[in-house]
């Protein structure tokens, strides 16, 4: 989950909603926030806390590694971004057939997400032209807010099956900006750490916000909320393809020129073996 997290595409709810124990991680986040019983909590606590420690490994590994390929290969891993998405998609599809079935008339909570996530990527101020600084000779009270609110959502999007906490950070022009500000703290470089610390605010704030608020909205509307998740998806597209402009030094958008189709293939077997995975202990 960590891994899909801290690189653009699907999210770690994906990844959780591919494996089938989405509904239980969300449940069990809600036990711990609401007035539960120390027994059910418990039990949420040991789930959530498994969980936890291989987000944390992933995190780190992404951090140090993951994010660095991303700005030295960027093509090649935007590719394996784009598989992942692709066949993602069929897999919610098949998973949450008997939700959406004849349900068509929800088609346009897709397009609603696809111009969501188009018009953000348009029209954001940081999205182009190298990206922005996060060091304190770039801050603003401007700054600050856009990064708390790029962290509110972000949080957001990790939780919910469909796009990525990171992509959303690549939709606001901040992702490469972030990712390195937390690298820098972790190497102990505190000019970055004020900046960190108001995304870190923006995360906790959207987080205990958006979990009961998703929960709700998979009970009582599932169908409008798949069908806006495979929008967003599709949507995601769109940025995945414009994320070389928002490096720090801007590359031009991905194209059928420098588009790596082997990445794109391995991104695609991957999705398909978490599912094949997950057919496997669910027998």
């Amino acid at each position: 989950m960590a891994l899909a997290d801290s690189v653009p595409g699907v999210s770690g709810g994906t990844i959780a909603f591919i494996l089938g124990f989405y509904d239980d991680f969300i449940n069990s986040i809600n036990s711990l926030m609401s007035k539960n019983s120390l027994k059910e909590k418990s039990v949420a606590l040991r789930f959530l806390g498994k969980i936890g420690l291989g987000w944390i490994i992933g995190a780190v590994i992404s951090i140090f590694f993951l994010t660095s390929l991303f700005e030295k290969h960027i093509y090649s891993v935007s590719s394996l971004f784009v598989g992942f998405i692709l066949l993602s998609i069929p897999v919610i599809i098949h998973e949450e057939k008997e939700v959406i079935t004849g349900k068509y008339r929800h088609l346009i909570c897709t397009l609603t997400g696809i111009l969501i996530v188009v018009a953000l990527t348009v029209l954001n101020p940081y999205a182009s032209g190298g990206g922005v600084s996060l060091g304190l000779d770039n801050m603003s009270l401007g700054l600050a807010v856009y990064v708390f609110l790029a962290g509110m959502i972000a949080i957001s999007a990790m939780v919910l099956p469909g796009i990525s906490g990171s992509t959303i950070l690549l939709i606001f022009g901040l992702y490469t900006a972030i990712i390195s500000a937390i690298k820098e703290v972790m190497l102990f470089n505190l000019e970055y750490l004020p900046i960190v610390m108001i995304f870190a605010l923006g995360i906790m704030t959207g987080f205990a916000t958006s979990v009961r608020l998703i929960r709700w909205v998979l009970k009582k509307h599932r169908a409008q909320a798949i069908y806006t998740v495979l929008g967003l998806m599709l949507g995601s597209l769109y940025a995945v393809f414009m994320g070389p402009t928002t490096l720090p030094v801007p590359h031009e958008a991905m194209n059928l020129g420098n588009f790596d189709f082997i990445f794109f293939f391995i991104g695609a077997l991957l999705i398909f073996v978490l599912d094949r995975i997950k057919i496997y202990f669910k027998k």
